[in-house]
């Protein structure tokens, strides 16, 4: 018959407890790995005064039942002693063959992480409370904007995702609509009315000094291209006899100004886009206008290559191809001209808004939805439809106006 052991108190202790000779409680264990693992604490009960000058921890037998209930649920303890950053760092090891502009933004959220107290803590100690206070202090006390706090979220709820999976917690804690606790401040790039697209087209080409860009900024409206894609026509993408334009690739440019081509259609390729792949017919204005592109093209010495593209369109005054930083700062320009004489005030126009201009107007014109998503180069049919929810009163009255005329309602 084995002895019974007992604490200085007197007190039985359990199998895999015992009383060190400083007075230390230790408890071992078996963990899921197989291999043994040892917790300590002053006290045995929640009842004990921890001993002068000492630190007080969570009680032995406290802990023994944090174990067992681990070790039910097949939980690597303590969160395998993970703290979120380390979480993040082990997730985003996992996140091979992104794009360049993917990665950049994984390194933006982990220095965010990095730089404040909540990247320190042990991922099982973070509950849902702590995550939505987390996120609303980044937004309140660090004045991030909506858009850098959902990246944030966009890689703090996966990585805890991954951590339930492979058992080092139960749940996680960021399972829930960020719009629910974060205000979105971020500004819609809307489109503009017909009428001040057509203002800015005819200011543009009247203008002595902006008038070379008429051309590329009419394509822009009218073609709904991303600005990355029109930075990447080639002279061979550019069919005039079938009047189509080729849409297969994109330009860009990495933060260290590394130019290169993302290629969807490449074997190297990053990520597998076949909704960008497209071919857009022209219409006779744009035809016009990329006549004259082509035309006035500079003849430059040495053609730029990028990736093994070259007879890129448009090129800036040292005959590199421009990028979309070039065109943000002609739109800026432009824009800020026109205000300046005109007291009609011309709201912000850039690319994009060219292109979210051109998607509105066709959704106004009655286009097929299945269609414009095919010449957006949309992935998702919601993105696309996103923009006939967004329609107004006058767009609806128009339209049924228009109906009425034509005899279909009565």
């Amino acid at each position: 018959m084995s002895e019974v052991r007992r604490d200085s108190k007197k007190r039985k202790l359990r199998d895999g407890e015992s009383q060190l000779p400083d007075g230390r409680y230790r408890y071992r264990y078996k963990g899921i790995d197989g291999k043994d693992h040892d917790v300590y604490s002053w006290q045995l009960e929640e009842t004990d005064k921890v001993p002068k000058g000492k630190r007080a921890n969570v009680p032995l037998r406290l802990q023994e039942r944090q174990i067992a209930a681990a070790l039910a649920d097949s939980l690597v303890l303590n969160g395998g002693e993970l703290t979120v950053v380390q979480l993040c760092d082990r997730y985003l090891a996992t996140k091979v063959n992104v794009k360049p502009t993917t990665q950049t933004g994984y390194q933006t959220v982990m220095n965010i992480l990095k730089s404040v107290p909540f990247g320190n803590v042990r991922i099982d100690k973070i509950r849902e409370l702590d995550a939505q206070e987390f996120l609303v202090w980044l937004q309140q006390s660090e004045g991030k904007g909506y858009s850098t706090i959902h990246n944030v979220r966009g890689v703090l709820r996966p990585a805890f995702r991954m951590a339930v999976k492979n058992d080092y917690i139960r749940k996680t804690p960021f399972d829930f609509p960020l719009a629910d606790v974060v205000v979105d401040d971020s500004v819609r790039r809307e489109a503009i009315t017909r009428d001040q697209e057509r203002k800015f087209l005819i200011f543009i080409k009247e203008d002595r000094h902006y008038s070379k860009y008429y051309d590329a900024v009419f394509i822009l409206f009218k073609t709904g291209l991303r600005i990355s894609e029109f930075c990447g026509l080639t002279l061979t993408d550019i069919d005039m006899t079938e009047r189509t334009i080729s849409v297969d690739h994109q330009f860009q440019r990495k933060k260290d100004g590394t130019l290169y081509i993302e290629d969807p259609t490449s074997k190297k390729a990053s990520t597998k886009t076949p909704s960008g792949v497209r071919v857009l017919p022209m219409t006779e204005e744009v035809y016009s206008c990329f006549e004259r592109v082509i035309a006035d093209r500079p003849v430059v010495k040495n053609e730029p290559v990028v990736d093994g593209y070259t007879g890129f369109l448009f090129l800036d005054k040292d005959g590199k191809p421009t990028v979309a930083l070039h065109w943000e700062h002609y739109f800026s320009r432009i824009v800020a001209k026109y205000n300046k004489i005109y007291k009609e005030e011309m709201p912000k126009v850039t690319p994009h808004v060219c292109r979210h201009t051109y998607c509105s107007n066709m959704a106004k014109s009655g286009m097929n939805p299945k269609v414009l998503q095919y010449l957006m180069g949309h992935s998702d049919i919601g993105i696309t439809l996103d923009t006939y929810t967004h329609l107004k009163t006058e767009d609806a009255r128009e339209e049924l106006q228009t109906l009425e005329k034509q005899g279909k309602i009565s």
